[in-house]
């Protein structure tokens, strides 16, 4: 199999897109983190000295979604139409398990912006709560689910 992104040279190369049909493109990844039950008590009621961290880990979260062809060389630059994202309590872990969805009508799919968008959250609860656990563990980002394109649809 012939990897998209060396030309006949084997020198890196954005693939071109350009011939390929605009079609509604959706993806889903997710991701965990676990900490100790000091740091997801005082996450879930709000103590933490940094302000809201579940909010903020949404907002972080939507911002590395749109961010993704800035820190992965050979994403294309996308217009996003939706992301979406949920954030699950686990007390039994304890932790949190971050959901991204990414849509747009293009030509390229969106796996990589729901995945980035997915560890910018986790990374973003980690920052804020690093004061309190240093010990805490981000895992399992992972692709779900993706329809659109030519690949076809792909379900975990």
């Amino acid at each position: 199999m012939k990897l998209t992104h060396l030309d006949e040279n084997d020198r890196p190369k954005m693939v071109d897109v350009s011939d390929k049909s605009d079609t509604t493109r959706i993806a889903k990844a997710s991701g965990q983190i676990s900490m100790s039950q000091e740091a997801y008590d005082m996450i879930v009621n709000n103590q933490t000295k940094k302000g809201p961290v579940l909010q903020t880990a949404v907002v972080a979260a939507i911002q590395g979604t749109k961010q993704t062809s800035t820190l992965i060389p050979m994403c294309h630059p996308l217009m996003l139409t939706s992301v979406k994202c949920d954030i699950a309590e686990l007390p039994e872990l304890p932790g949190f398990r971050l959901e991204v969805t990414a849509k747009l009508t293009g030509k390229t799919g969106v796996e990589m912006e729901a995945l980035m968008g997915t560890s910018v959250g986790l990374l973003t609860i980690y920052d804020m709560a690093k004061a309190i656990d240093k010990s805490m563990v981000i895992s399992s980002v992972q692709l779900e689910s993706k329809s659109g394109g030519k690949s076809g649809d792909f379900i975990r």
